[in-house]
């Protein structure tokens, strides 16, 4: 069971010194990657006491007779009742990456039955290569049991989130329309829009139909986190100009019966940029700010254009909303290009204790922006981020090199979890076992999901 207090304490503890973090200060600590042993494999350097398998990796043949895709992305851990884990991954794919799809053997000679549940089938010319994977794994023997593609046909399903009644959503980080176009000698045809997100049980033992749930938007979808009390669904947007959205369900749990899409806003700051760039206002940090929420209409448009809709109407805009989860009575996210060094910024949103009914302007959610990174951070560029069963935070980075796990404990101290030296690739998708015992990371490019265990309680002061 996660420490959703400590997870807090950890928040606060972070937010009282000026940067998101300050370089390894604490007794002992060295800089950067002196803590972390060189991996002859040269997979990931691991701190000391850990160590990692490999148990997905690009072009592997899966138990449905189809490659492993590649670009892995956001993922979740479920447990299952016979004791084995079911981890759902996104494969952030567009169309033009057939060599690193599913369906490299040949578009031609894919299962009509698996054809049939894509989402976009491209009309029998190509399809959408995107979606995800699910690994069964056995955390006791370390072995993969069975692997397959579990949702098709759609487009850079980059991050998402885990719902409490046992799924994925799976989002699609893009604004493509159905088309027919060519690409040099490559034709690409679309048959249907893309921009939506996608639910994905995770009891699923095959490829699921692919249905969008349109009334949650459609716009570069980045993550999801569930409001486990209310149903109601936060989302983050990939964008230089993002908007910070939630999705109030008719009927909690059940996504696909509709409902209404809304945009964070800043009491008396209407169209607020929470950027802090030279040029995008001087937003105060450890400043809990009001917020009401703006009805958006047309949330299936046809242009690319809800976000500035949205910040018309007074919405406020991120710097790249990215990274999102739930923790307690609040929600974390991260803007990765966010603050005065466009080094990244993470903010909470606290839900009003009449979240999403009418009594919540009695009693508004808080938005606070709690720290931003400098050059002088060990963690830069926050992308995905989770608990950990101890209550510190995880946190991948995505910049421009040597990208890592960064671990963030409630005294505000930071520590290096493992580093990517070996290829110019992002860590994505960051979660835990349900047990508390694995720990699961992929490296995007070329595309490996890693099981990593071993001594947590070194990090846990």
């Amino acid at each position: 069971m996660l420490n959703r207090r400590r997870f807090l304490q950890c928040i606060v503890a972070a937010a009282a010194t000026p940067s998101l973090i300050q370089a390894c200060t604490l007794p002992g600590q060295g800089r950067r990657y002196q803590t972390l042993a060189s991996d002859p494999r040269k997979v990931m350097d691991l701190a000391p006491g850990l160590e990692y398998r490999i148990i997905s990796s690009c072009g592997d043949r899966m138990s449905d007779g189809l490659r492993v895709p590649g670009a892995h992305d956001g993922m979740a851990a479920f447990a299952r009742d016979d004791g084995r884990v079911a981890i759902v991954c996104n494969h952030e794919l567009g169309f033009s990456y057939r060599t690193e799809s599913a369906v490299r053997d040949g578009y031609p000679n894919f299962p009509e039955e698996h054809l049939a549940r894509f989402y976009d089938d491209g009309r029998g010319v190509s399809p959408g290569l995107g979606g995800t994977t699910t690994t069964i794994y056995d955390p006791a023997s370390g072995k993969v049991e069975r692997q397959f593609l579990s949702l098709g046909g759609t487009e850079l399903n980059c991050a998402g989130g885990p719902t409490p009644w046992g799924s994925w959503l799976s989002c699609e980080e893009c604004f493509e329309s159905a088309s027919d176009k060519y690409f040099g000698r490559y034709r690409e045809v679309r048959s249907q829009n893309h921009g939506y997100v996608f639910e994905v049980p995770a009891g699923a033992n095959e490829l699921v139909k692919a249905v969008p749930i349109k009334a949650m938007g459609r716009f570069e979808h980045e993550a999801c986190a569930v409001h486990e009390a209310t149903g109601i669904v936060y989302m983050t947007e990939d964008k230089h100009h993002s908007l910070f959205y939630r999705y109030i369900p008719d009927v909690p749990g059940e996504l696909h019966k509709g409902g209404r899409l809304q945009a964070l806003a800043v009491a008396g700051a209407a169209g607020l940029h929470t950027h802090n760039w030279a040029d995008r206002g001087d937003l105060p940090l450890r400043r809990p700010l009001e917020t009401y929420w703006i009805d958006l209409d047309n949330v299936d448009p046809v242009e690319n254009d809800l976000r500035l809709r949205g910040a018309d109407m007074g919405a406020a805009m991120f710097a790249r909303g990215e990274g999102l989860c739930a923790a307690d009575d609040r929600f974390a996210f991260t803007c990765t290009i966010g603050g005065p060094q466009r080094l990244g910024q993470v903010f909470t949103y606290t839900p009003s204790p009449f979240e999403g009914t009418p009594e919540e302007k009695d009693a508004p959610g808080k938005l606070e922006l709690i720290a931003e990174a400098d050059f002088e951070s060990l963690l830069r560029n926050a992308d995905n981020l989770t608990m950990t069963p101890w209550g510190d935070l995880f946190v991948c980075e995505d910049t421009v090199s040597e990208c890592g796990v960064v671990g963030i404990r409630p005294d505000g101290s930071q520590y290096e979890v493992c580093s990517n030296r070996y290829t110019f690739s992002e860590l994505a998708g960051v979660c835990f076992s349900p047990d508390g015992s694995t720990m699961f990371v992929n490296i995007q490019y070329p595309g490996k999901t890693l099981a990593i265990t071993g001594d947590w309680s070194q990090f846990v002061l």
